[in-house]
């Protein structure tokens, strides 16, 4: 579960209009935020001047870049000789859940300018939906009828993919481009029947063919980087479809607008955009606007093990191999001193073993409680974060993933505010923190009892506030946690967050930073609470054996508002300027259910990562790490009684083994921004069963990002 414009927390309407005009008020600020910080960078870089033809923007050149937007529209469908009507297309967007009728994707193109600055040019874009909600719907919708013999059925249909081929032709007068669009429309649907009565359900897939037609207008922001705002209205005609379940064909439209804001990096100019009007230099090198991205493929499989009997959540004795996929845009603004805000739109794709089940210490954090076929948007992360400088020495920052460069004081005080991951702040380690890039397994890249509050991604709500003064950091946060725990009757994963912000938690982190002979390192101290309803295990054990209640029915009923502490120890200590050594402890309170990240309540480990300088490669990376994770007495009795947990349950478990893992990669640059890294884990008594097991798991992930 890997874990940077600040917006109120839900947007739910009804119209599809009213959230148009918000995105395009909200995607025209921010061009024209984005391009009045840019006039401030380019008036440190060169005399006042004033706007010329000699000095506007060149648009020839191949460009590619990303899109986020919204969408809306209808679809009229009739069965011969029987019912007919209407979908709206739009799903209300919840950020609790990440859900509704938005969209993100790739662009890219070329363009060429004429002398008299007219620009023409032809684009590809392919666009994936948000995670459907709980109905299955993304963009799309579902009418529910009555037909004739067969009594009430439901038909819905929501896109998978989409994307279009378009030709565009423009005017761009100074650095603004004007355009109009049009071309090739696709759309890859799945459709669904389904007869209420029954049950039976047919789910076929729909290719739409048809065209598309738009506006739009881009302008440059940064060195290479161009944002526009575009509106796109699409018709893919006609379409049939039949379903076998009861042999009716269904004859529908598909009539689709959006509304995209967007990013181009342009591959053949590197101007910064000239300034409009004249300006008073702003702070030397300085940086307004910060553009990152990466992408992550990896790859797990494991062949088959001993596993005499199964559970609902059990690891596959059978072997199996399992991919996931993702794309990050990092997009930031400095809207005043000291302020950053940052917006972290994603598209996420593939599952993890047994849809994330099976192992406590689960071996792969790429991979998360849910996963899809085919890829999904996400805004994983949107905040804002305020650094105050109270003194002491000045120390250089260099840009990165969500970072400005620039410079900031050794004591501070640091306020990050929004949408983020609890262990972007807590729990950090510089040897196993990402799984982009080194470790893999959940219990290694943070300590397996710390149960951050998270949704199926491992993202939330809250507030952080970090102070550091000469040595010491102390950093503190409140967290909205998931609506439910992650286990427990249904046996369905943590998905959204709690909306009413009733169900929390807290988090405190201590942090020391010391020289061990002349080496630096760190230790911290990272507490936290969680207040919510949830279960006590004897509680449903002493419930199932009075009434026979299965013990998960059983924990789900004996919820009670009330508390669940845990405490974990966090150590990385340099040894030379090529290795360095980490360590990890912690404790949860095994009494009361986990809420949100995994079944885990003691863990212990320890590693070592080695950087490839001493054999002539010095981006190269070797990691090893062994972890011991363990639960309480009566948590082993609760599954041992056939209980559901977070990611395990085997449906009993008569010998008890805590669950060893070892892990080790290694990571080969193949450039400095593209990494190739081959991983490998053993795993012995999968879910704390000595009956089941050992698994060996292999892994190649491949990395990139600028």
């Amino acid at each position: 579960m890997f874990r940077n414009i600040f917006v109120a927390p839900m947007v739910k309407s009804s119209s599809a209009v009213k959230l148009g005009l918000a995105v395009s008020t909200a995607a025209i600020a921010i061009v024209c935020a984005e391009s009045a910080v840019a006039d401030d960078i380019m008036a440190t870089k060169a005399a006042p001047t004033s706007s010329s033809a000699s000095s506007a923007y060149d648009w020839t050149g191949f460009y590619a870049g990303g899109h986020l937007g919204v969408a809306w529209g209808s679809s009229n469908w009739t069965t011969p000789n029987g019912p007919s009507g209407s979908i709206d297309l739009f799903q209300t967007i919840d950020t609790f859940d990440e859900a509704g009728s938005f969209f993100a994707g790739f662009q890219g193109g070329y363009n060429y300018m004429l002398p008299n600055r007219m620009v023409v040019g032809a684009e590809a874009d392919a666009s994936f939906p948000a995670w459907p909600n709980l109905a299955g719907i993304s963009i799309g919708g579902t009418s529910t009828f009555t037909a004739p013999t067969l009594g009430a059925e439901s038909y819905s249909e929501t896109v998978l993919s989409s994307g279009t081929v378009r030709g565009r032709i423009g005017y761009a007068p100074g650095n603004w481009l004007f355009y109009a669009t049009g071309g090739f429309a696709w759309t890859y649907d799945q459709l669904t029947l389904t007869q209420l009565a029954s049950g039976a359900t047919a789910s076929p897939f729909l290719w739409r063919l048809g065209w598309a037609a738009g506006a739009g207008v881009e302008a440059p922001v940064a060195p290479h980087w161009t944002a526009r705002l575009e509106y796109l209205f699409t018709d893919y005609g006609l379409s049939s479809a039949t379903f076998p379940i009861t042999a009716q064909r269904f004859d529908s439209d598909f009539l689709l607008q959006e509304l995209r804001a967007g990013l181009d990096y342009q591959f053949d100019n590197d101007t910064a955009p000239a300034p409009l009007v004249t300006k008073a230099p702003a702070s030397p090198n300085s940086d307004n606007i910060n553009f990152h991205g990466q992408t992550t493929f990896t790859w797990q499989g494991y062949p088959a093990f001993r596993s005499p009997y199964e559970g609902a959540q059990s690891l596959p004795g059978g072997g199996e191999g399992r991919e996931t996929f993702d794309a990050t845009l990092y997009a930031g603004i400095r809207p005043w001193q000291g302020a950053e805000i940052w917006v972290n739109p994603e598209i996420d794709q593939g599952f993890g073993f047994a849809d994330t089940h099976g192992v406590a210490g689960f071996p792969s954090a790429e991979s998360y409680k849910l996963g899809a076929d085919y890829p999904y948007a996400r805004v994983q992360r949107y905040f804002i974060r305020q650094t105050i400088d109270l003194g002491g020495d000045t120390q250089k920052v260099d840009a990165d993933i969500n970072q400005f460069a620039g410079s900031q004081t050794a004591n501070r005080l640091v306020l990050t505010v929004g949408k983020f991951a609890i262990v972007d702040i807590f729990d950090t380690n510089k040897y196993a923190n990402n799984p982009k890039s080194d470790f893999l397994n959940w219990s290694v890249i943070n300590a397996g009892t710390f149960d951050y509050a998270g949704d199926a991604w491992g993202y939330t709500y809250g507030a952080a506030a970090e102070w550091y003064v000469d040595r010491w950091t102390l950093r503190g946060g409140v967290f909205d946690m998931s609506a439910t725990p992650a286990g427990g009757a249904d046996n369905a994963p943590a998905y959204g967050l709690d909306p009413t912000f009733d169900q929390f938690q807290l988090v405190g982190e201590i942090e020391e930073r010391h020289q061990l002979w002349g080496q630096p390192g760190k230790l911290k101290i990272t507490g936290f609470l969680i207040r919510g309803r949830m279960g006590s295990f004897q509680d449903a054990l002493d419930l199932s054996t009075a009434t026979g209640l299965d013990a998960s029915d059983a924990l789900a009923a004996v919820r009670t508002y009330q508390s669940r502490p845990g405490v974990s120890l966090n150590l990385e200590q340099q040894v030379s300027e090529t290795v360095g050594v980490f360590a990890r402890a912690g404790w949860a309170d095994g009494d009361v259910e986990p809420w949100d990240f995994t079944d885990i309540d003691r863990s212990a480990e320890a590693g070592v990562s080695i950087t490839g300088k001493q054999w002539g490669r010095p981006d190269d990376t070797i990691g090893v790490a062994g972890v011991v994770n363990g639960l309480s007495p009566v948590h082993i009795a609760y599954f041992n009684a056939g209980g559901m947990g977070i990611l395990i349950g085997d449906g009993e478990l008569p010998h008890y083994g805590l669950e060893d893992i070892l892990e080790t990669y290694y990571s080969y640059a193949l450039t400095s921004s593209t990494k190739v890294s081959f991983d490998y884990q053993f795993i012995a008594n999968p879910a704390y069963n000595a009956d089941r097991g050992p698994v060996n798991i292999f892994a190649g992930r491949v990395h990139w990002q600028f």
